[in-house]
């Protein structure tokens, strides 16, 4: 399955790659629909982004002009942007920022007058009922865990550059012991405690889960971390098979499963502020600057 899986997403990348490289420079003085087919490089089905996407072809007529949101993954998607960035072609592309794409490349968020995507977002802790009274110290830390979106950044670029993820975290924790003190401030140590942590796949929460990670085994906590779809994610915690989650992107992206679970855990409220998720284009596509201007003219 997991072969399977890799050949999916190695086919859409190619895929997506050989049209980006036969697509001509950004016109600005032509339409943009036609120059990129009307299609919208997404990211895989389900997540916050593609669902606010879609309902945007809906609101603001794009549907009816033609437009599609071509469904990938993450990594198809970034390679596809780049490509696009170095032969300064016409794209775009769902976004969310904290991401290491708006670290690396000069991007825009579109306007988005009608609030589909909704305002900035954060991105909140939640663990488990009776962690508190079960391990005071991980409560004490993952209370006070809190960072910018360009501590996040950071992270996730030396991932994306090929640091493994545990390494990468590990070296942010060192550059950074001022603010690690700040988590850990109150916090005793602990004997080999074991701690469960799950997180969504995204690189935002890569990069966020293995600090957190790596902090709560510095005062002598036995972490492992589980990969989960969204909704597992959620329900691992609701129904205590998981201690803690750093992942939950709040008040739009996870909101239905917020209030579907909200009486089944405890929020302890932002771990990072001013997260943003929309549709974005390169810098250098100077005329298109809403989501409204995608429409043809």
């Amino acid at each position: 399955m997991k072969k399977y899986y890799l050949a999916v997403v190695l086919l859409l990348t190619t895929v997506l790659l050989a049209s980006c490289t036969e697509m001509a420079a950004y016109n600005d003085k032509e339409p943009l629909g036609p120059q990129i087919n009307y299609t919208i490089t997404g990211i895989d089905a389900g997540t916050g982004v593609m669902s606010g996407t879609t309902e945007a072809l809906k609101v603001y007529g794009l549907e009816k002009d033609k437009w599609q949101l071509q469904t990938s993954s993450t990594a198809a998607m970034t390679s596809t942007l780049g490509k696009a960035i170095k032969n300064k072609q016409p794209i775009v592309v769902t976004g969310w920022e904290p991401h290491w794409m708006f670290t690396k490349f000069d991007l825009k968020f579109l306007d988005d007058p009608k609030g589909v995507f909704g305002g900035s977002e954060n991105i909140n802790t939640i663990v488990r009922k009776g962690l508190k009274k079960d391990e005071p110290e991980a409560y004490k830390v993952l209370n006070n865990f809190y960072w910018t979106p360009e501590d996040m950044s950071d992270v996730m670029l030396k991932v994306n550059d090929g640091d493994d993820p545990q390494e990468a975290a590990a070296n942010w924790i060192k550059k950074n012991p001022k603010k690690v003190a700040e988590w850990t401030k109150g916090a005793k140590k602990v004997n080999g405690n074991k701690l469960t942590m799950t997180y969504v796949a995204w690189d935002s929460e890569i990069a966020s889960n293995n600090v957190v990670a790596e902090v709560l085994r510095g005062i002598g906590y036995d972490v492992s971390i589980q990969v989960m779809e969204i909704q597992p994610m959620w329900i691992s915690i609701a129904t205590n098979k998981a201690d803690a989650m750093v992942a939950a992107w709040l008040p739009n992206t996870s909101g239905k499963l917020y209030s579907d679970f909200k009486d089944d855990l405890d929020d302890l409220g932002p771990n990072l502020e001013g997260a943003k998720v929309g549709l974005a284009v390169p810098t250098y596509m100077k005329n298109i600057n809403s989501i409204e201007d995608l429409l043809s003219k």
